[in-house]
């Protein structure tokens, strides 16, 4: 087994993984940031990104990154957060992996699905159809073949709406038929850690975000972003408390009821997703004692990484 040490922590949005990490990772521990949202710059109110004092208190990484216009896939991801795993480690640190973009962990832990190689003939042939009938007749399609996959996947995606379009067209299979490994990567040593809360208290927690979220500032950051030139076709905006602003005639109540629907249904999904992964370890966010604990007695505490 690699001695490659590293945390994984994760949960649904609004269960309290900041105000854990802040009580015991502040020292050395380095976050490789694991949020789809939180890599664009300007979107930061709605993606509840660690506000300045938080990153000066532990350093952070993938963390405005891009502009909201462009595109990142969960394979840039990995290959980031795998390079940036041998550098905190070779500083001395133990690199937190925290988000909630499930297929993120997923990807980084169990490797990629077991498809077949991508055939370039395909590829022109599905990049053609795209542009000629247009992302909503590929995203059709999609949920006409494989609707799993178009259930994971955004419309605005087109990268991974096209992989999945190419998988069908070239097996006769779904993509969401090939199946990820269970085992975690056997160069990796993951201690991971997921936070869960009863449903009744995280549905507050999510309407209480909500509300600060506009109490901070949101409909400021929506105006920012229209001023250069948003819309949803900008991979950024398609994110929850972002597109509810881009959707003509809802008022402020009607945007905030929007929001808060769709982030709860979002946590169910998360949960869903985070509870297929194996050899997790979880635990309700208060438990900051237990969760303390288990790392120690784990030897991944913050100068253990280099022990034998």
């Amino acid at each position: 087994m690699s001695n490659r040490k590293l945390i994984v922590l994760f949960g649904p949005t609004a269960v309290g993984k900041t105000a854990l990490t802040l009580s015991l990772f502040k020292s050395g521990y380095e976050i490789i940031n694991s949020d789809s949202v939180q890599v664009y710059k300007g979107l930061d109110i709605a993606s509840a990104k660690p506000d300045k004092e938080t990153q000066e208190k532990i350093r952070h990484h993938l963390i405005d990154i891009l502009e909201p216009w462009e595109q990142f896939t969960v394979g840039t991801y990995c290959s980031m957060a795998e390079r940036l795993v041998d550098e905190i480690l070779n500083r001395g640190n133990i690199p937190l992996l925290t988000g909630g973009t499930a297929y993120y962990f997923r990807q980084f832990l169990y490797g990629v699905a077991s498809t077949p190689q991508s055939d370039p003939e395909i590829r022109e042939k599905v990049k053609g159809l795209i542009e000629e009938k247009g992302k909503e007749w590929a995203y059709a399609m999609l949920s006409s073949v494989d609707p799993v996959s178009a259930n994971r996947i955004n419309i605005n995606d087109i990268y991974r709406v096209s992989r999945a379009l190419e998988v069908y067209f070239q097996t006769g299979k779904p993509l969401s038929s090939f199946k990820v490994s269970k085992e975690v990567r056997p160069d990796i040593s993951p201690l991971i850690i997921g936070l869960t809360l009863d449903k009744s208290i995280l549905d507050k927690r999510i309407e209480e975000r909500v509300d600060m979220m506009f109490e901070q500032g949101l409909e400021d950051e929506i105006e920012a972003l229209k001023q250069k030139g948003a819309n949803l076709s900008w991979p950024g905006i398609e994110a929850i408390g972002y597109k509810e602003f881009f959707i003509p005639g809802l008022s402020k109540a009607e945007i905030r009821e929007k929001i808060i629907v769709s982030t709860r249904q979002y946590a169910k999904r998360q949960m869903t997703f985070f509870r297929s992964f194996s050899d997790v370890h979880w635990f309700s966010p208060s438990d900051t004692d237990a969760i303390r604990s288990l790392i120690e007695e784990s030897g991944y505490g913050p100068s253990s990484h280099n022990q034998p």
